[in-house]
């Protein structure tokens, strides 16, 4: 299936969003002033520059990152994300939330991320695999199956981690499976983990549905960005009974009240490069999405999408972020004002990093489980998280995405405090 979508963000620092959203749970733990200090920095960052011979004869000169926001909880996790609007900033706050969304599930991971100033379409196979390998090399020194084990994102996918294994093992000598995930089942990728980001995001949906009293079957479902996460996502909720009434990509999108079928929208855009255009429904545009008449909406594309411009438009009773900080902190005021649940990206998504842990897992015993324990493990982990933060929403009487913080930032400051500073 198609990989995430581009959507042009709200131009804002997504830096000082993390941050904010981090200060507001360290305000609410009463955190140690050098343990908040700590926690507000990535624990070391690298910034690599590297030329690319093209097919035509040219060099062109890329920029890469890799940040490791904290190894307190074990190796760090994260995804290599290539896009045109890469910034040391975004990597920083997608690396501090993947500390948390990895914490908040119970994983034994830290934060890290990855990116490349590309835009990959415009790059033949060729190119695009000169790139990672040249990008894979410039970070060796930070990856590694103990220390951390990067995983697809935006831009990437399966063969983008293949090359990155291939490379990291050319360099050692010998296979080393477990440096990424998101792998190719034949090189030893897990059963699921295609499916897993969307199945994590149809598993809280469900679960968030039931706790608001509000019928599933039927409900109405907006989707915003319809690759990997997106178009899995609304497959898994159409067979849960759902009504998938909206979806778009990067070139636009389609509405219809009686329904949509994912499956149907999945070929036209195999054939046509995008859902737009597709004849099962009315033009529609990333914006208009958001706000579209609904019970659930799915912003599955890029951060900063919901704002304090659109947020009182939203209709959709539960809003579950499949993509990674699609909400800005102002939005979140609102929507909490208008009674709207927002299930956050460092749980709703996290569905993906969990099956990325189970593939890390099986490579390293070099065992390996069916889809059906695949699945059957990724919906005990998500049902428990989503109970347990609800559970500090409740006990706090705060929003989800603080008692998911709270949680989390609770958990890997409770490590450090544990294990002590060095020396």
């Amino acid at each position: 299936m198609p990989k995430d979508t581009a959507v042009t963000p709200v131009q804002s620092d997504p830096w000082k969003v993390a941050l904010q959203q981090f200060a507001t749970a360290a305000d609410l733990l009463s955190l140690k002033r050098g343990v908040r200090e700590f926690l507000s920095h990535p624990k070391r960052e690298l910034t690599v520059n590297f030329p690319v011979q093209l097919e035509d004869g040219s060099v062109r000169v890329f920029t890469g990152y890799r940040v490791h926001h904290s190894t307190v909880l074990g190796p760090t996790k994260g995804g290599i994300r290539y896009h045109p609007d890469v910034t040391l900033n975004e990597i920083r706050a997608l690396a501090m939330l993947m500390t948390w969304k990895c914490a908040v599930v119970g994983l034994p991971y830290g934060g890290a991320k990855g990116g490349v100033v590309v835009n990959p379409k415009e790059l033949s196979q060729e190119e695009l695999e000169h790139l990672t390998r040249r990008y894979a090399t410039e970070i060796t020194m930070l990856i590694s199956p103990e220390s951390d084990i990067p995983a697809p994102d935006v831009g990437t996918n399966p063969q983008v981690m293949a090359w990155i294994m291939d490379t990291y093992s050319m360099h050692r000598g010998y296979s080393v499976p477990a440096v990424v995930t998101g792998k190719p089942i034949s090189i030893g990728g897990s059963q699921g983990r295609i499916e897993a980001t969307g199945r994590g995001v149809m598993i809280v949906a469900r679960e968030a549905a039931r706790h608001l009293g509000m019928p599933f079957q039927g409900a109405r479902v907006a989707v915003q960005g319809f690759g990997n996460v997106g178009s899995i996502a609304a497959v898994l909720l159409r067979e849960q009974g759902c009504r998938i009434v909206a979806v778009t990509d990067s070139r636009g999108g389609v509405y219809n009240e009686k329904g949509l079928d994912p499956a149907e929208l999945l070929r036209h855009k195999e054939q046509a490069g995008t859902v737009a255009g597709f004849r099962g429904g009315t033009a529609m545009t990333n914006e208009d999405v958001l706000e579209a008449p609904c019970e659930i909406l799915v912003p599955s594309a890029l951060e900063g999408q919901i704002t304090e411009r659109n947020a009182d438009k939203v209709k959709a009773r539960l809003i579950v972020e499949g993509a990674n900080g699609p909400t800005t902190p102002e939005a979140d005021a609102i929507l909490q004002d208008r009674k709207v649940l927002v299930v956050p990206d460092i749980l709703a998504n996290a569905g993906g990093v969990t099956v990325s842990y189970f593939e890390w897992v099986q490579d390293l015993q070099s065992f390996f489980w069916s889809e059906e324990e695949i699945n059957e493990r990724l919906e005990r982990i998500m049902v428990r998280s989503f109970r347990e933060v609800l559970g500090v929403s409740q006990e706090r009487q705060v929003e989800m995405r603080t008692a998911a913080l709270v949680k989390a930032v609770q958990r890997v400051a409770d490590a450090l405090i544990t294990r002590g500073i060095y020396p």
